[in-house]
């Protein structure tokens, strides 16, 4: 009775020291988060404060070279392009995740990347000395790439080094960076501060900083236990960097967990894009996170904060003091997302993006009916300032981080990459889409173009709640059997009782991998 007592007080000291929030897994996350993702969200938004004096560069430019003013529509189109140039430059990046992270790993595809950022922070910086503008247009492709990679692979990165108690908070940290870039491009973008006709080339330029600091850190930290383990198949570098992670030397069961999703992989080998979408035991998993990324961006998000600023000023807001409201707005998109970090793992990501989406949903259809009466309903433009502030509290909290977390937990590491240069193209051309679209959409549609994004938040609730399983605190490999269930796929139960086999103690039977075929 004592001998069980003592195995059973080990057994939980293990798992409390898995769980733990580790130092260096801390650090791992918020460089590689700062390095990165903060970095593609200061990009979405570090033009539009200095629009006007960008704008006014151009055509000085044009005017020195030609002698005579831009025409109003081909600055019209330069001006789109220099803004529609990044999401597309973040479907270039998000191609080149497969063969990068198969490649190089995690880690060397994160430092290959900083090279992206710093050549486009030079471009950018240095666009106004050289009297051209078409390099900033060069640099968004540029960085676009940049955003691309970091927007997929520290999810990935991040996922496969966090113990599964505490993936959902870790997944969540890039978005939580994503908000602080919009929010620091917001801040520095004030005209009193960068903001400016002089302040704007340092402004854009900055962006370089934070992949310095990542390049000269990054390198200390380990790569993915995983990747090591399962694709470079060295079990000694993998066990090495999980014991460092977490702070505890006995790491067995979960390289055993490992070892589980590498035998059962074994068969398949690794995915492309290809084969990722032919594979009947993976098409539920690719389709959720089809219509997950699809209703992230396509539910509005670029639309509500192109009309937030003339939301503000029909309220009565100064147009002076309209930047002011932005930053606010900022603020609460970074505090939201910081609070779905710590309930994530109590609540778990199914709940999160049915209220993120429901909140979407009902702010879209208010924010109609508001927008139509403020003209004749005085108390109509605050009540939009409300829908505004709702939605993207909705959006924080479910609809913008939890889908790259549940590629991360939803694929196995054969098919993890191939799926995140899925979900990540996707993203990429729903947001390039939505910008090329919406200025059309609103100039025939108006306040009814909301309606559009409260279809698709409905539609993409309806999806979640009949399809998408939970997956909080589970491993790889049993959300990988939920899966299989929905996928019915005979082998995968086949190889299901195979690793409930591994499991059972005593003797060597255990280490006997028996494929489907012998069955």
């Amino acid at each position: 009775m004592k001998l069980k007592r003592e195995k059973q007080d080990s057994s939980d000291y293990k798992e409390g020291s898995k769980g733990k929030m580790t130092l260096l897994l801390a650090l791992v996350a918020l460089v590689s988060a700062f390095g990165s993702s903060f970095q593609y969200g200061y990009n979405v938004s570090v033009i539009n404060s200095p629009a006007p004096y960008m704008q006014d560069f151009y055509n000085q430019t044009y005017f020195n070279r030609h002698g005579v003013p831009m025409d109003s529509g081909f600055q019209m189109l330069l001006w789109s392009l220099t803004v529609s140039m990044f999401p597309l430059g973040g479907l270039f990046g998000s191609l080149m995740v497969w063969p990068l992270v198969n490649n190089c790993g995690r880690k060397g595809t994160l430092l290959i990347n900083n090279l992206f950022s710093i050549a486009a922070a030079i471009l950018m910086g240095t666009s106004e000395l050289a009297k051209t503008f078409e390099v900033i247009i060069l640099a968004r492709v540029i960085v676009g790439i940049y955003a691309g990679l970091a927007s997929n692979v520290v999810p990935m990165f991040l996922g496969e080094m966090s113990p599964k108690n505490l993936r959902g908070a870790i997944g969540i940290v890039p978005q939580l960076f994503i908000t602080l870039g919009i929010l620091v491009a917001q801040i520095l973008g004030l005209n009193s501060i960068l903001g400016n006709a002089k302040g704007w080339p340092v402004l854009l330029g900055l962006t370089g900083i934070p992949s310095l600091i990542q390049l000269l850190i990054l390198p200390f930290f380990p790569e993915s236990p995983r990747y090591l383990l399962i694709q470079k198949g060295s079990e000694e570098q993998a066990r090495q960097a999980l014991q460092k992670l977490r702070g505890w030397n006995d790491v067995d069961d979960e390289m055993e967990e490992m070892r589980q999703e590498d035998r059962s992989e074994k068969e398949e080998g690794r995915f492309s894009v290809l084969s990722l979408c032919t594979f009947r035991g993976l098409r539920w998993q690719l389709i959720s996170i089809v219509v997950m990324m699809m209703g992230q961006q396509l539910s509005g998000v670029n639309a509500v904060f192109y009309y937030a600023d003339r939301i503000f000023q029909s309220a009565g807001v100064a147009s002076s003091n309209v930047q002011y409201v932005t930053v606010s707005i900022g603020a609460i998109n970074v505090v939201m997302t910081l609070l779905a970090v710590f309930i994530v793992e109590s609540l778990g990501r199914k709940i999160l993006l049915l209220a993120g989406f429901g909140l979407c949903c009902v702010s879209c259809a208010v924010l109609t009916l508001a927008l139509n009466l403020q003209t004749t309903v005085s108390w109509m433009s605050y009540l939009s300032i409300v829908c505004v502030i709702v939605y993207i509290i909705g959006h924080a909290i479910g609809a913008s981080p939890i889908p790259f977390v549940m590629i991360t937990e939803m694929f196995l590491q054969s098919s993890r990459p191939a799926a995140f240069m899925v979900g990540g193209s996707v993203h990429w051309l729903c947001n390039f889409t939505v910008g090329l679209v919406f200025l059309y959409m609103e100039a025939g549609l108006g306040p009814y173009s909301f309606l559009i994004f409260c279809a698709i938040c409905l539609a993409t609730i309806l999806y979640i709640f009949f399809v998408v399983p939970e997956t909080k605190n589970k491993t790889f490999m049993e959300i990988n059997r939920i899966m299989a269930k929905r996928n019915k796929v005979e082998i995968q139960e086949d190889k299901e009782k195979l690793e409930v086999f591994h499991t059972v103690p005593g003797g060597q039977a255990g280490n006997k991998v028996i494929s489907s075929s012998e069955l």
